[in-house]
């Protein structure tokens, strides 16, 4: 991402309706060291994404000029995105104005065109900074459970009178998502506290009692708690961590323990991620294939195929007998065709496009052999890589050159070609009647070598 002195025009593509003012911040970053980068992140599924960064220039001052995704919370430091240290959580929604002061630990509010939402959510930051303090930068707050529960047990029903005596904003969606930020701020400070180096321990009896009423299930009624929250991911982990510990089951290993994790968990969703961390894990193909076979009703989001996608991907070795990739595409009637349908055949798959010149080249090749392999146990696939928007022109060709086959549409560089690293085309790829792999890089139909591959696995 380019890097400017001053302020950054960021003009993020896809833009709403609903967003079409831009956010304008203005800060300064009081630091007598080395400058460092300013990031400015959106949450995505409860970890943070760097949208922007900027370096301040030489009298502190830096800027961010974008056009908001979504109204909710962002974040804006020097930090690393995994801890809110060095980081400070914000409110944004389209046309506002923030003006800040930053330190590399804390901010004030500048200037008077700040937001009520920011007001509010500053007067709750400035109740629970004393406790981050001491959580997040333990390596210079020195601080241990003998100072920091009474300051714990202290603020908990301050926060709670608090919440029922905050300004009124106006802003109906700030204020319902204000009870959830309070509540999963003083559970985040609270466990980290006690995952974090200190010089002194408590015994089980001192821990206050506000740590036994922390659960995944009480603090995640639903998934957009986790992928809301700057942190969600990392606290959700917290909690689940210590839900294990307090769940009185004997710890498993393996397929066993993400079984036991599963029962924890009342949310779908929420399993699905837990069980991504699991798969996340493995080191072989074949694991993955058992975890997968119970993890797989509880992948649901996008976000969670992708990263399936992703370790499947990583694990295969795509090498003679290895596993097929399970897609699933349309065919030009607009039916859907999945790998498994294929099974009992020897299975023949050319990846093309409409545009490809050498693709075109292999169009009466691949005819002559479909002729060829005609009442034979062999499936020959034409996968279109042709992007949405040349559908038709993918129609029109298979009606025109009357091409045969099992057709199927990709819409684009898809999952396929991403899964066998296909990056030019025309890919013939042969698998056996198990849809094991024969070969990722087949000869083409040209050759007088692919007759014979087809029919060495009949």
């Amino acid at each position: 991402m380019k890097k400017i002195k001053g302020l950054v025009y960021l003009l993020c593509l896809g833009i709403t309706a609903t967003a079409q003012k831009p956010v304008t911040i203005d800060g300064n970053f009081a630091n007598g060291k080395q400058q460092p980068e300013i990031k400015l992140f959106k949450v995505a599924d409860g970890t943070l994404e760097p949208i922007a960064t900027t370096r301040p220039n030489d009298k502190g001052k830096f800027g961010f000029r974008f056009f908001p995704e979504y109204e909710g919370l962002y974040v804006i430091g020097a930090g690393r995105p995994l801890t809110p240290q060095g980081n400070q959580k914000f409110w944004l929604k389209p046309g506002d104005q923030l003006s800040i002061a930053l330190t590399d630990s804390s901010y004030t509010l500048t200037g008077t065109a700040n937001s009520k939402e920011n007001q509010v959510l500053t007067q709750w930051y400035k109740m629970i900074w004393p406790l981050e303090w001491k959580s997040f930068y333990f390596g210079r707050a020195n601080s241990t459970y003998v100072d920091f529960f009474p300051e714990l047990n202290k603020l908990l029903p301050k926060a709670k009178t608090w919440m029922t005596t905050a300004p009124v904003t106006g802003n109906k969606k700030f204020n319902a998502a204000l009870k959830d930020i309070v509540r999963l701020d003083l559970a985040y400070t609270a466990l980290n506290f006690l995952s974090t180096p200190r010089l002194a321990h408590p015994a089980k009896e001192e821990i206050p009692e506000y740590y036994s009423g922390l659960s995944v299930n009480g603090l995640f009624p639903v998934t957009s708690m986790v992928y809301t929250y700057p942190w969600g991911s990392r606290l959700f982990n917290q909690v689940f961590m210590k839900d294990q510990l307090n769940s009185g089951e004997e710890a498993k290993s393996g397929l066993a323990a993400m079984e036991q994790g599963l029962r924890l968990i009342d949310n779908d969703t929420l399993k699905g991620d837990m069980t991504l961390q699991y798969l996340a894990r493995l080191k072989n193909y074949e694991d993955f294939l058992a975890y997968k076979s119970i993890a797989e009703k509880y992948i649901l989001t996008d976000a969670q195929k992708k990263e399936e996608f992703r370790i499947d991907a990583a694990l295969t070795e795509l090498k003679q007998g290895a596993n097929g990739y399970e897609f699933k595409l349309e065919d030009k009637d607009g039916k859907m065709v999945a790998f498994t349908d294929l099974k009992g055949k020897v299975v023949l798959i050319d990846t093309w496009a409409t545009w490809c010149a050498p693709c075109k080249v292999e169009i009466p090749h691949l005819k002559k052999l479909e002729e060829e392999m005609k009442g034979k146990a062999v499936a020959i696939v034409s996968i279109s890589v042709d992007e949405e928007n040349d559908k038709d022109k993918w129609r029109k060709m298979i009606a025109d050159q009357n091409l045969g086959g099992i057709q199927l549409f990709a819409k684009g560089w898809s999952y396929f070609t991403k899964y066998y690293k296909i990056t030019a085309i025309p890919r013939f790829l042969v698998f056996d009647k198990q849809g094991k792999v024969v070969t990722i890089d087949a000869p083409r139909p040209s050759s007088p070598d692919l007759k014979p591959l087809l029919e060495k696995y009949l």
